[in-house]
């Protein structure tokens, strides 16, 4: 039980990653509050998780809205007693070239990605800093390192959080709190389903050829990582005791972007 008793918040953790992170935490002996945009799919997944309410609840948060934000984190706090670590998962994705894209596309995937993590990190931070501890973990992404065609409001905020994991690193040293960064290559949940054959008619591409040549081409094994992989470094992150692991970004990509 390598977490007994720690709280965790995860965001986005109604499916995908989010939810077998939260499904892993709670396995290793962890309270955690299930927070996503959907409060009906949040209560399902908590309950799937853990069918006697003991050790999950859910919140309704979009990580846009600073003050749903604040209120998800005062529940957290209210029911569990504090907030020691931070899953900032929530995400999405848009597909197109930079000429074609509306600006509140671009606004939507930063606002997301970027400005969500920046108001989970503020609302969480006050918690972790009172009580001398604490780990906050950002999802990033291959593109956090990389670029790809047709995604750069979501490659932009990858690769700016590792600029908020790396000052939030630094500033929380003092306080007993670490930040790292986890960086999946193509995982194979809802959000990559769609994107195949948005990406194939953008490419010009089969479907097959997008998940060979686009997704899997820079692999050695040509693997998806799975929702397995992230959740088992989401559980080592969390788990580490020294600031000898802190403002890092962990690649799980099968060998595409080695750093």
């Amino acid at each position: 039980m390598r977490m007994k008793n720690q709280v965790a918040l995860v965001t986005g953790a109604a499916s995908g990653i989010g939810k077998s992170i939260a499904q892993a935490y709670v396995a290793d002996g962890a309270y955690v509050t299930v927070a996503d945009l959907d409060r009906e799919r949040a209560q399902a997944a908590a309950r799937d998780i853990d069918a006697n309410g003991d050790s999950t609840m859910a919140v309704e948060m979009d990580v846009t809205d600073e003050q749903a934000v604040e209120q998800g984190v005062e529940q957290t706090v209210s029911r569990f007693g504090g907030v020691d670590v931070l899953v900032s998962n929530a995400g999405a994705q848009h597909i197109d070239r930079v000429e074609n894209l509306a600006y509140e596309d671009w606004q939507k995937i930063i606002d997301i990605h970027l400005h969500g993590a920046f108001l989970t990190t503020k609302a969480c931070l006050r918690h972790m800093y009172a009580a001398q501890k604490g780990t906050v973990i950002y999802m990033g992404s291959i593109h956090s390192h990389e670029a790809s065609p047709l995604k750069s409001p979501y490659v932009s905020a990858k690769h700016a959080l590792l600029g908020l994991c790396r000052t939030v690193a630094k500033e929380g040293a003092e306080y007993g709190v670490r930040a790292n960064v986890i960086c999946p290559g193509f995982v194979r949940t809802p959000l990559v389903e769609k994107q195949i054959p948005e990406q194939a008619e953008n490419l010009g591409i089969s479907e097959d050829e997008v998940v060979s040549d686009v997704m899997l081409q820079g692999t050695v094994d040509g693997q998806f990582t799975t929702v397995e992989d992230i959740s088992e470094m989401a559980v080592v992150l969390a788990c580490y005791k020294t600031n000898a692991l802190t403002g890092q970004s962990m690649l799980l990509t099968h060998g595409w972007g080695m750093q």
